[in-house]
C-alpha cells in the first residue's frame, strides 16, 4: 500500500453491523482476544477507531500516542451510537489522499501514512472477526481490506519480537486455506477457535 488509498469504509460497515448485532447479554462474553469480554473489545474498537481517525487527519496527540496496551478498554453507556459514528469517521479520513502521505502516530508508533491505513485494515478485519466468533455471527469481511490486512501481517510475520508486541505467535493454516483464516493464523489467533 504505498501508492494507493484504500476505502476502509465497506470493512468499517461490516463491523458496524456486528456491533449492532451484539445483545446485551453477550457483553460479558469471552473473545479470542485474552483478557477482553464482548464488552471490552468493543471498547477496543471505539479506541482504534478514534485512534486512526487522527491518524489519518494526522491530528496527533492523546489518542494517537496511547499504547492500546496501557489499560483494558470498557465500553459507555452510548457505545451503540459512539461506534458506528468512529467507524464513520475512521473511514471519512482515510477517504483523504493526504492521509497517506509522509508520517503518522497510532498507537504511539510513528509509521508512514499508508502503512498505518494496513494497519487500521488489519485492526478492523481481525477485531471484526473475533466478535463474529465471540457473538456467533456470520462474518464476511470485505475483500480489499482482507488483502491489505494479509500484505501487512504477511510482512510483520518474521519480525524476532513477534510474541512480545501485539501479534501472538503465527498459528501455522494451511496454504490453500481461505484467505481469512491465513489472515487470523498470521494475526497469532487460532482460525477455529469457538465460544
Amino acid at each position: 500500500m504505498t501508492d494507493t488509498t484504500l476505502d476502509l469504509g465497506p470493512q468499517a460497515l461490516v463491523v458496524a453491523r456486528l456491533a449492532a448485532g451484539v445483545t446485551e447479554t453477550q457483553l460479558g462474553g469471552a473473545t479470542p482476544c485474552p483478557d477482553l469480554a464482548v464488552r471490552n473489545l468493543l471498547g477496543h474498537l471505539i479506541g482504534l477507531a478514534t485512534a486512526f481517525r487522527d491518524a489519518g487527519r494526522k491530528n496527533l496527540g492523546p489518542t494517537t500516542d496511547t499504547s492500546p496496551d496501557s489499560a483494558v478498554p470498557d465500553i459507555g453507556s452510548g457505545w451503540r451510537e459512539s461506534l458506528p459514528k468512529a467507524l464513520d469517521e475512521l473511514a471519512e479520513a482515510w477517504r483523504d489522499p493526504a492521509a497517506y502521505t509522509g508520517e503518522t502516530q497510532a498507537g504511539g508508533v510513528f509509521l508512514p501514512g499508508s502503512v498505518a491505513a494496513a494497519v487500521a485494515a488489519d485492526e478492523l478485519v481481525v477485531h471484526g472477526w473475533d466478535l463474529a466468533r465471540a457473538t456467533g455471527q456470520e462474518y464476511e469481511p470485505d475483500p480489499a481490506a482482507l488483502q491489505a490486512a494479509h500484505g501487512f501481517l504477511a510482512a510483520v510475520a518474521e519480525e524476532p519480537n513477534r510474541g512480545n508486541g501485539p501479534f501472538g505467535p503465527v498459528v501455522p493454516v494451511p496454504e490453500d486455506a481461505p484467505l481469512l483464516d491465513r489472515v487470523i493464523g498470521l494475526s497469532g489467533r487460532d482460525p477455529g477457535w469457538k465460544v
